[in-house]
């Protein structure tokens, strides 16, 4: 069972998404806040497998919120999935630097909202795919400067990452490198410790940072 914590100051919007969630039968709506303070005291309380965070709120806003989730080893299991309405913006980046998992734009369809709670839950990378290329073009042209580098990387797990940038799964990976897919994510959870990246999304980021691969026609 999937457990789902909704923060939205937006009493409608909340409840249109439980409406969606409760319907499942793999999924399962543990709480809901209308400010980030609440929602992290209710993240506490419940660790939700994710946390569908809007990104603009009262008393604590989805990027702090995000933030403090990211940096308590005790929400380690929580995956954090910013709400906008404006699609690519400061707010979203800040927000994926913060930790967030990935991002929705609230007019997302229902099928692809529901699609994209089971891939949270599973820890997948999650970025809206309309606006991916655009999120990729920001990162390369505007890099963070981590530092970070992938140096300390064996060749497998570099050709790992570079096939998660690709935005493939981990069956897809194995396929492509003639491997198990348990190898696979053997290799993606190496690079993710070495790196120091919290989930497949920070690896993406770090990716593209490194020039390990680059948008297509750039």
């Amino acid at each position: 069972m999937i457990r789902v914590l909704l923060v939205d100051d937006q009493p409608l919007l909340r409840s249109g998404f439980r409406a969606l969630l409760d319907l499942e039968d793999d999924i399962e709506v543990v709480a809901e806040a209308a400010d980030g303070q609440e929602g992290l005291a209710l993240v506490k309380e419940h660790l939700p497998d994710v946390a569908l965070i809007d990104i603009q709120m009262p008393v604590v806003d989805g990027i702090e919120a995000t933030r403090r989730i990211a940096a308590d080893p005790a929400l380690a299991g929580v995956h954090v999935v910013i709400l906008t309405n404006y699609g690519l913006d400061e707010y979203v980046f800040n927000a994926l630097r913060a930790g967030a998992a990935g991002f929705l734009v609230k007019d997302i369809v229902p099928d692809d909202f529901l699609h994209a709670v089971r891939v949270a839950a599973r820890g997948d990378a999650l970025l809206a795919p309309s606006i991916t290329r655009k999120l990729i073009d920001r990162y390369v042209t505007q890099p963070l400067h981590t530092g970070t580098g992938l140096k300390g990387l064996t060749n497998r797990e570099r050709e790992a990452v570079a096939l998660v940038a690709q935005g493939l799964s981990n069956d897809q990976i194995a396929e492509r490198m003639v491997i198990s897919s348990l190898t696979a994510k053997t290799h993606i959870n190496r690079a993710m410790t070495k790196l120091h990246a919290r989930d497949r999304a920070q690896l993406v980021v770090l990716a593209y940072e490194s020039g390990l691969v680059t948008p297509r026609g750039s």
